[in-house]
């Protein structure tokens, strides 16, 4: 197997011509015909037992040829890229230039590489700043949740209904006088105010007692689910069985105790305060990140070939495959349930799989103009990261990530973190 040409074709794409031996390929022919005989019938013969040669003169003598080449295909072209020394972007487009029994197999492929890519005025770029200060509503906001999620439900007696209770109720909808589907439940718990049921439900059961029958009269929405209802008059026949209210914990020394590991209030709102402005901190600079991000890809230069937007995006829908088998489902369950299919989701994936292809190409090339390396130690302690992330032992992070990989994406940090020290940045 070897590189027999390489040439450049149109601007980013390459064509190559590589050979199969001809002892390569007929190994690869007598295994596809070890594993394709088994189902063939020839007459004369029992199924699986007819021999080669007259099976070739029956079928053609290239009858196994396409499933050889196919066989031989991956070995014979890492081996020529290789040689080839080309930076492969995307898929390759394979083509039989010629098989030929004495020579053996010739084969082309279209390969994509990176394009040439310019890139000025990456130092220095200006982006404003916006860290927002922590304010009271925000940490007594933050305490309120804590409060609601350590609140306890209490029966209410003594009182008639009011927003934000907890109504037990049964009630039986009718839209002129005739019972409709769905129209009817029993021992049915309603926050009040919530907005669960219909506008104007559950205001007019504000004011109602414990054990009262009344009618609750509503008209559904224009645009209601249920097109034999939307903007039809109803009346639900309702009685309200029982009260219940949420009550919040005193907000005090005692709360905290139980809560966190502080004593006091005062302890307690500090460290909301801190957590909040280390929020505001990192939401900024996520914020300046993606500002500056935007500014690389305004100032790149670069022809960029469609298999380089296809591939990631690509990437992009495994990755997305993923998580959602991460969280018991699939891809066929997604679509059922939303009404998108592949094509859509590939879509809405574009856009970003644009982007980072840009955002990777911008910063691979300001790391080779600034110079950038990277240390053996460095390395290393990626390995480590990614094995202490994953918890999967370190030599089998390596036997899955090459050093070159690794490498690559840290010179890439490492431009990032370069443009972002340079950025003039503005404090709003």
């Amino acid at each position: 197997m070897s590189l027999k040409k390489k040439e450049l074709t149109e601007k980013n794409l390459y064509t190559l011509e590589f050979s199969v031996e001809k002892d390569v390929f007929e190994a690869a022919v007598s295994k596809v015909f070890a594993k394709e005989v088994k189902k063939i019938s020839v007459p004369g013969f029992r199924k699986g037992k007819a021999p080669r040669s007259v099976i070739e003169k029956m079928y053609g003598k290239g009858v196994f040829y396409e499933d050889a080449i196919n066989e031989c295909i991956p070995d014979a072209f890492e081996a020529a890229l290789k040689e080839s020394e080309l930076e492969m972007v995307g898929k390759p487009e394979f083509e039989v230039v010629s098989i030929d029994e004495n020579e053996g197999v010739l084969l082309s492929a279209k390969v994509y590489v990176k394009p040439e890519v310019k890139i000025e005025g990456y130092a220095g770029i200006e982006a404003p700043k916006t860290t927002k200060r922590v304010t009271k509503k925000e940490i007594d906001e933050e305490i309120d949740r804590v409060r609601e999620r350590n609140a306890r439900t209490i029966d209410v007696t003594d009182r008639a209904a009011e927003l934000n209770d907890i109504a037990n109720i049964d009630f039986d909808g009718y839209v002129d006088g005739v019972a409709f589907d769905g129209g009817k439940g029993d021992n049915f718990d309603l926050k009040l105010g919530s907005g669960q049921f219909i506008p104007g439900f559950e205001e007019q059961i504000v004011g109602k007692n414990i054990g009262e029958t009344f009618d609750v009269n509503v008209t559904f929405p224009a645009d209601y689910h249920a097109e034999n209802l939307a903007g039809k008059a109803a009346v639900f026949k309702t009685k309200i069985n029982g009260l219940k209210k949420t009550e919040l914990p005193e907000l005090d020394d005692e709360f905290v105790k139980d809560v966190s590991e502080f004593n006091t209030l005062d302890e307690y709102k500090a460290d909301i305060k801190a957590k909040i402005q280390d929020r505001n901190a990192k939401q900024a600079e996520a914020e300046l990140e993606n500002k500056l991000i935007d500014a690389l890809i305004e100032k790149l230069e670069a022809d960029i070939p469609e298999a380089m937007f296809v591939a990631e995006t690509e990437n992009y829908l495994r990755d997305y495959d993923n998580r959602l088998r991460m969280q018991g489902m699939d891809l066929s369950t997604y679509f059922k349930y939303t009404g998108m299919n592949l094509d859509m989701l590939r879509a809405q994936l574009r856009p970003q799989a644009e982007k980072q292809v840009k955002l990777r190409l911008a910063l691979e090339k300001i790391a080779e103009l600034e110079n950038v390396t990277v240390s053996d130690e460095e390395i290393e302690a990626e390995y480590k990261r990614i094995s202490e992330a994953y918890n999967v032992p370190v030599e089998e992070v390596k036997s899955m990530v090459d050093a070159k990989g690794i490498s690559e994406d840290l010179k890439v940090k490492a431009a990032m973190d370069f443009v972002k020290s340079k950025a003039v940045t503005t404090k709003n």
